[in-house]
């Protein structure tokens, strides 16, 4: 089908030729990256953070795609616009689950931390997230931030006591924490249920109802003992917390809204912030001194420690100059959303100081597994070191799972489905047009860009890539990272159009018009070939470099803007050109 009897107007046709001969996408060579990356007055300053994956174990592809790899794609996608942009996560390394691994593998919980602390940045680097900072929650920073925060809060009046029953194991000499405890389930007398969950009937419980209650660690039978704790005072901060999700929640992701206005709804109760645990940060109050902190209480605050251990000038980003704007994008699955859309904020509000709060919270629905639900207790699904031993690219992975990222429903990774989407989309879409407009370039024009004569076809072709450009940067800046990817898959769906209708390989065997209207439809082509690999930059890193050789070009020396201008000019050699930049996947494999 020929381009010409696509619908577009005169007006798309003059901006396209208008920016394709007068526009540039280099970026300014006099403009300075600075390192530490810190806000600067005046421009757009991005603060992008994931939740903290907790550390008791490998992380599966569900735990990545809801917070590390999407905020990655964000994050990079702002550093493309131009964008100061701090990009900032860690483990979340204190509270039960990481004491009860610890007794699993007979270690201590800081050889824990450290153990799957190497573990994830491992992955991670496999994955290529590009964090600026990836940090932990039992640093020195995170205990004096967290203190120093909580100190604030107590001193304004924002806290209460109050006595709760626990379970106490004498033997031990410890309170057991809900992870510690089994027993026989008041409900349905399943006799393993734990402390917190039966898993016999599914049934929340409390460890105090449980029958013939046993000490996970000494199996010994503990006693019900009262134990006063630290709460945080949510109903005294429930209107201004109403307040801020009503001029802030129309920016967040639909189910954080739904979520966080269920909890509003309902009405905000007292929550617990202390635990009888030796794992975590102390308590820095004399009558409390035995205790530590409620995980989901000093969790979030990791964000700021990170960005303390990254740069002594963390404050700037966290309590910015009044004429400095920040705006904050999180990342997470939608189990996370009530911590950082409810607990986080009061806490901050209960400081009152201004400390910068979040703008934008973007959260996943679940990824299953094939025809069930990943787990990691279980070992059900596919794990971040598992990705790595299939020998696939993590570029491949990361594709993927971007492709069926739960941004509004739950979706389903399944390893068929894989391999059909590499072999349909990158290979022989994205990958069969690069490979055709550079190969030709390459046998018939040794390398070298011809000049290029822009005519009615050219210029409808660039309308409509400008049309799908558009509408990538605006998908990406509201963080809808799957319908970006379909735009890109749009393009190079356009370019194959276009080179299948004009039909170069016939046009170079004829007179000398047509060899030059062939370097003019390769030419083009090998220009778009270079705007796919910028704006697939943020998905596919590695793939991108391997691109950017072949058309012999730093890809990030170029800036993403709302037009398609020139990227490689007539003269421009490429490199040595690959069979293929993307691989064949079969089912067997």
């Amino acid at each position: 089908m020929s381009l010409t009897t696509v619908e577009v107007d005169e007006f798309e046709l003059l901006n396209a030729k208008n920016s394709w001969i007068s526009k540039s996408c280099l970026k300014d060579i006099n403009r300075v990256e600075c390192h530490p990356v810190l806000p600067v007055k005046g421009e757009k300053n991005v603060l992008v953070t994931s939740a903290l994956p907790y550390v008791n174990n490998v992380p599966h592809l569900g735990n990545i795609i809801g917070c590390v790899l999407s905020a990655d794609v964000f994050a990079r996608y702002c550093r493309l616009r131009g964008w100061n942009t701090l990009y900032i996560s860690g483990t979340d390394e204190y509270g039960t689950a990481t004491e009860t691994k610890a007794l699993e593998e007979k270690l201590t919980p800081q050889q824990i931390c450290d153990k799957y602390f190497k573990i994830h940045s491992e992955i991670y680097t496999w994955f290529n997230i590009s964090f600026d900072h990836f940090g932990r929650t039992t640093s020195p920073k995170q205990t004096e931030i967290v203190q120093e925060i909580f100190k604030e809060v107590h001193n304004n009046g924002y806290t209460t006591t109050a006595s709760m029953e626990q379970l106490l194991c004498e033997n031990c000499d410890r309170f057991l924490a809900d992870r510690f405890v089994e027993g026989t389930c008041p409900l349905c007398k399943y006799e393993d249920a734990r402390g917190d969950q039966c898993d016999g009937c599914g049934h929340l419980i409390n460890a105090t109802e449980l029958l013939k209650p046993r000490c996970k660690v000494c199996q010994k039978t503990p006693v019900v003992r009262s134990s006063q704790q630290l709460f945080l005072n949510l109903p005294k901060v429930e209107a201004k917390l109403n307040d801020w999700v009503d001029k802030s929640g129309d920016d967040w992701s639909y189910n954080a809204k739904v979520i966080t206005k269920s909890w509003l709804k309902d009405g905000l109760k007292e929550r617990c912030i202390t635990r009888d645990l030796k794992w975590g940060i102390p308590v820095p109050l004399e009558d409390f001194k035995s205790k530590v902190f409620y995980v989901w209480f000093d969790a979030p605050i990791g964000y700021m420690s990170m960005s303390a251990v990254y740069t002594p000038e963390w404050r700037k980003w966290w309590q910015p100059e009044d004429d400095t704007k920040i705006t904050y994008y999180q990342f997470m699955a939608k189990d996370n959303v009530p911590f950082h859309s409810v607990m986080f904020p009061v806490c901050l509000f209960s400081t009152e100081r201004n400390y910068t709060m979040v703008n934008h919270i973007m959260a996943t629905e679940y990824l299953n597994y094939e025809d069930g639900k990943f787990s990691k207790s279980r070992g059900i699904g596919v794990f971040g070191n598992d990705a790595q031993d299939t020998g696939l690219p993590a570029d491949v992975f990361r594709f993927y799972l971007l492709f069926v990222r739960p941004e509004s429903q739950d979706s389903s990774f399944s390893w068929a489905d894989l391999a059909t989407k590499n072999n349909s989309e990158l290979l022989n879409n994205l990958g069969n047009f690069c490979n055709r407009a550079l190969s030709f370039l390459e046998k018939f024009f040794d390398c070298v860009i011809p000049e290029i004569q822009l005519g009615n076809d050219e210029l409808t072709l660039l309308a409509l890539v400008t049309r799908d450009l558009k509408e990538y940067l605006s998908m990406l800046d509201k963080a809808k990272l799957r319908d970006g990817l379909r735009l890109i898959l749009s393009i190079s769906r356009h370019g194959n159009q276009y080179m299948q209708f004009q039909k170069p390989w016939v046009l170079i065997k004829g007179s000398n018009e047509e060899k030059i209207r062939a370097g003019t439809v390769i030419g083009l082509s090998c220009n778009l070939v270079c705007l796919l690999a910028v704006m697939l930059q943020p998905y596919m890193p590695q793939t991108v470099n391997i691109i950017g050789k072949q058309l012999n070009i730093d890809i990030s020396s170029f800036l993403l803007n709302n037009f398609v201008a020139v990227f490689l000019p007539s003269g421009h050699k490429i490199g040595k050109v690959l069979l293929n930049s993307f691989m064949l996947i079969n089912n067997k494999r």
